[in-house]
């Protein structure tokens, strides 16, 4: 119907994006609001319930017609089972979100990752589209990725597929919030870039992204530390083109910001270390900062026609 809308949550360690959502993809609404995770989970819990409970009653208020709603979580997420596992971000454990908003609003409800449903979006709306094989990697305060073939992202057999950030390129290299040394997160996220940029100048509050800029000015110390971690993650795309065989490889998350400043080189260093694989197409996500609330509501949709990801 022309009035159907789904309700999309996109919940963060720090913000939630939300909106209304078309079926055709076209964004009705949006609104954004904090997570305030250390007030705890089930703090946590209850706002998401209220926000898609006001986000209904907005729908209605326009004449708009909510039909389903779809919520993504960052962590470890049992999609067949809607239970938010874990996530180090927001604090939660075994919440049975896909049920409590479901029993909220009445309405069919799905549960989902937030890197495999902005994996999803992209492949289908944005970058990646009418590309069956999309490598979909999420590059901020993390790095996770989300393998879509066909428009339908897999999960793996316990939630934590494309988990690349934790692929070590770097043995001995810093420490990891996962308890390991040299991972590829701990050294290229944009995180660590900052970290790393802040370490060797005494320069605090530098974003990944100017890191770039002062890299791109010929600053000696930024240069440095930019190709340190570009080298880094020319490596682990090297390691997930071999897992992965994609046809496009779509860049998202804040350190994408950089644009051709981090594509350019990065194809070159990938270039320069495929050997019988293809190299793939490397690309920015089109779809910014939405990605994920769009997946969400394709998610939801999915629930809806029976098309849900594999697991």
């Amino acid at each position: 119907m022309s009035d159907d809308v789904v309700i999309a949550l996109d919940v963060g360690g720090t913000g939630m994006k939300c909106a209304l959502v078309r079926p055709n993809g076209v964004v009705q609404h949006t609104e954004r609001h904090r997570t305030a995770a250390e007030r705890g989970p089930a703090a946590v819990t209850e706002d998401i319930l209220d926000i898609a409970a006001g986000l209904a009653a907005r729908a209605r208020a326009d004449r708009l017609t909510p039909i389903a709603a779809g919520v993504v979580v960052p962590g470890v997420v049992d999609e067949a089972g809607g239970i938010a596992v874990w996530s180090s971000n927001v604090g939660f454990r075994d919440v049975p979100l896909r049920d409590l908003v479901a029993d909220r609003l009445g309405l069919p409800a799905t549960l989902g990752h937030d890197v495999r449903a902005g994996g999803t979006a992209e492949a289908r709306l944005g970058a990646g589209q009418g590309e069956p094989h999309v490598l979909f990697i999420a590059i901020g305060t993390g790095i996770a990725a989300a393998h879509v073939v066909g428009g339908r992202a897999f999960a793996g057999a316990h939630g934590a597929a494309g988990e690349i950030g934790h692929v070590i390129v770097r043995p001995g290299g810093p420490a990891c919030a996962c308890g390991s040394r040299g991972c590829l997160e701990s050294v290229a996220s944009a995180a660590a870039i900052g970290r790393r940029y802040a370490e060797v100048s005494g320069i605090t509050g530098a974003t990944a992204f100017d890191v770039a800029a002062r890299a791109a000015a010929g600053e000696p110390l930024a240069t440095g530390v930019w190709r340190a971690a570009l080298e880094a993650l020319a490596d682990g795309l090297l390691t997930a083109q071999a897992l992965y065989d994609a046809g496009t490889i779509v860049l998202g998350g804040g350190l994408a910001e950089a644009g051709e400043a981090l594509l350019a080189p990065l194809r070159i260093a990938l270039d320069q270390r495929i050997t019988f694989h293809r190299l793939p197409r490397l690309a920015r996500a089109g779809l910014g900062d939405n990605a994920g609330c769009l997946g969400a509501a394709l998610l939801a949709l999915d629930t809806l026609t029976g098309a849900g990801a594999d697991d």
